[in-house]
């Protein structure tokens, strides 16, 4: 009987015990893991600006959800992005969670991404920031970063000091700004020249962009129905690359990001071409600094000089193929649906959020600048993600050649035409 019992007892306790751990496995899996187990993702981007920030958000959800790790990879600033993610790729070394600018991008990558359609945050993106990432199935296939915009931005106290009473809005104005900041011995312009995206993409974006309807001049320059050569925008884009190069800071072909950035943020110059992304590290280098954005003018007609271009600057993708893409899935819709997800948007990361459950706080002067271009909607398209693949990098090259002497701008127009046709 004694033995009967013992026997009944070791069984009962065996049984207990597999149910503990069973729940410690489910709860486990739970957060994130598998059967307990821990969980690593791989996510690669492009922001050094917010590099910092991004890992100590990533802390917190790990902090939160301790089976799961995310190992974060920034490739940015100078460096190639979209170069380093293809070879990523061709090495086998997939990240689970990655950047895509979304229109020719999205197609060039489009196999590879998980389709996000049904996910909870979807409902609260702004419409602007569905376009980049939806197909023509109106399938989507990316959560918006955020919205940017860019622009020369301006230091005012260097400005009144100059003499100059009232942001320049028109080309001419942008002109005798430059002048009167020359004259009080203030370097008007920060010029990152040594960047291919700086001028390849942001600074070539602006005759693109106030095209009378930049999609269908696009597509014309695809079908071979409009020409680069001889379109009168491009030709007043030389009104403000000629004028940034006449007044710009020292060996501006030699110049990269985090040297144009420091230039302006220590007062060493007056204007930078740049976006609010520059925001944190401006502040960092100059807490008191007073600044604003103005436009990059090329004509003196102001309706349509006087506009900012505004974005999806890129968009957070998840490789369909990870074997870990539920929980790819659940840190997106933390990041911006948790209340500390939605803190480092704004506060940590000075964001503009491209969702309407995200309110917009804690910006700074530019952030604030761009909202305000959007309400008057005083903006212009980002065009860049329809051009064809390589063809920024192509066309910055040639704009370097041209700020060295080496093409007439006659040449340049001709290259970035032949560029197009190369590739298109």
């Amino acid at each position: 009987m004694k033995r009967k019992l013992l026997l009944l007892t070791m069984v009962l306790f065996l049984a207990i015990l597999g149910a503990c751990s069973d729940k410690e496995k489910t709860d486990g899996k739970g957060d994130g893991g598998t059967d307990g187990e821990t969980v690593t993702l791989n996510m690669m981007q492009f922001k050094v600006e917010i590099a910092d920030q991004l890992q100590a958000m990533i802390d917190e959800y790990e902090n939160e959800h301790p089976n799961i790790k995310i190992k974060l990879e920034t490739v940015g600033g100078g460096a190639d992005y979209g170069a380093a993610l293809k070879a990523k790729f061709a090495s086998g070394d997939e990240p689970d969670i990655f950047n895509n600018g979304g229109f020719k991008e999205l197609e060039l990558w489009k196999e590879r991404l998980a389709d996000l359609s049904d996910e909870p945050w979807v409902e609260h993106v702004l419409p602007i920031g569905k376009v980049p990432m939806t197909d023509t199935d109106g399938k989507l296939y990316g959560m918006p970063v955020n919205l940017e915009g860019y622009g020369f931005v301006y230091n005012k106290d260097l400005f009144e000091k100059a003499g100059i009473k009232e942001a320049p809005t028109t080309f001419s104005e942008l002109k005798e700004a430059a002048e009167k900041l020359e004259a009080a011995g203030i370097t008007p312009f920060s010029a990152g020249y040594g960047e291919w995206w700086v001028i390849g993409q942001h600074l070539l974006n602006i005759p693109f962009a106030q095209q009378d309807d930049p999609v269908k001049f696009i597509e014309g320059l695809y079908d071979g129905t409009e020409k680069i050569v001889g379109n009168q925008h491009f030709e007043d884009f030389k009104n403000v690359l000629d004028l940034e190069l006449k007044y710009a800071n020292d060996n501006p072909l030699t110049t990269d990001y985090n040297t144009q950035v420091t230039l302006f943020g220590s007062g060493e110059t007056a204007m930078l071409q740049q976006g609010n992304w520059t925001e944190n590290m401006i502040y960092e280098i100059n807490p008191e600094i007073n600044m604003g954005f103005l436009p990059i003018a090329m004509t003196d007609d102001e309706a349509a000089a006087n506009r900012l271009p505004v974005g999806v600057p890129n968009n957070w993708v998840l490789n369909k193929n990870s074997k870990h893409l539920q929980e790819a899935k659940d840190f997106l819709n933390w990041m911006v649906s948790s209340e500390t997800g939605k803190r480092f948007i704004t506060e940590e990361f000075a964001f503009i959020p491209a969702f309407d459950n995200i309110e917009p706080k804690g910006l700074g002067d530019l952030g604030l600048s761009i909202l305000e271009y959007s309400k008057e909607e005083k903006t212009i398209p980002w065009t860049w993600f329809r051009w064809p693949d390589g063809a920024n990098m192509e066309k910055a090259a040639a704009i370097q050649e041209y700020a060295a002497g080496k093409i007439d701008y006659d040449e340049l127009l001709a290259r970035f035409q032949e560029t197009w046709d190369n590739l298109k």
